[in-house]
C-alpha cells in the first residue's frame, strides 16, 4: 500500500495543476533552473569537504587519532574497536558504512562492537557535510556553536547507544 503513496500524490498534484490551468512542465523547468544555480553555489563547499575527508582517511590520521581516543572512550563504555567509526561518522557516510561492514565481518553480527557500530552508523549524521550544504545554501558564514554542539550531541548519543546495546 505504501508503494502507491508517492505516485498518487504526484498524480493528484498534476490533476490539481491541470484543473487550475497551471503549465506543469514550465513550472518544472523553472524549478530545475533554480536548482542548477543552487548546485553551482554549493559545489565548492561540498568539494572541499570531500577532499578533506579523503585526505583524513588516506593519510592514516584517522587510524592514529582513533588509537589515541580508544582508551578514553573505553571509560565511557565505547568499545575500542569502533573508535574509528566514531571519527568518520561526522565526516563521511560512505566511509562509515565501509567501516561498519569491516567491523561486522571481523567480530560477527551479534557482537557488542558490531551492534554498537550499527546503531551509531544508523542513528548519526554526517555533521560537516550537512553543515557545508545547508549553511552555504543559506549564506551563513559564522557558524558559532553549531558544529561543537552537534559533535557533543553525537558523542552523547554514541555513549547512550553503547550503553543500550550493552544491556539489550
Amino acid at each position: 500500500m505504501s508503494v502507491f503513496v508517492l505516485p498518487v500524490i504526484l498524480l493528484l498534484l498534476i490533476v490539481f495543476c491541470l484543473f487550475r490551468r497551471v503549465k506543469v512542465y514550465d513550472c518544472f523547468l523553472d524549478g530545475t533552473k533554480d536548482s542548477l544555480s543552487l548546485i553551482k553555489s554549493i559545489f565548492p563547499y561540498i568539494a572541499a569537504i570531500f577532499i578533506c575527508i579523503e585526505l583524513f582517511k588516506a593519510s592514516g590520521l584517522s587510524t592514529i587519532v582513533s588509537g589515541w581516543l580508544s582508551k578514553p572512550l573505553s571509560y565511557l563504555g565505547i568499545p575500542s574497536e569502533i573508535t574509528e567509526i566514531i571519527l568518520l561518522v561526522p565526516l563521511s557516510g560512505n566511509g562509515t558504512i565501509a567501516l561498519l561492514e569491516s567491523i561486522i565481518s571481523d567480530y560477527g553480527v551479534d557482537s557488542y562492537p558490531a551492534r554498537c557500530a550499527a546503531v551509531i552508523a544508523g542513528a548519526t549524521e554526517t555533521i560537516f557535510y550537512i553543515s557545508a550544504v545547508y549553511f552555504s545554501a543559506c549564506k551563513v558564514r559564522k557558524l558559532r556553536y553549531a558544529i561543537p554542539v552537534a559533535i557533543f550531541c553525537t558523542l552523547l548519543g554514541t555513549v547512550v547507544a553503547c550503553a543500550l546495546c550493552r544491556i539489550m
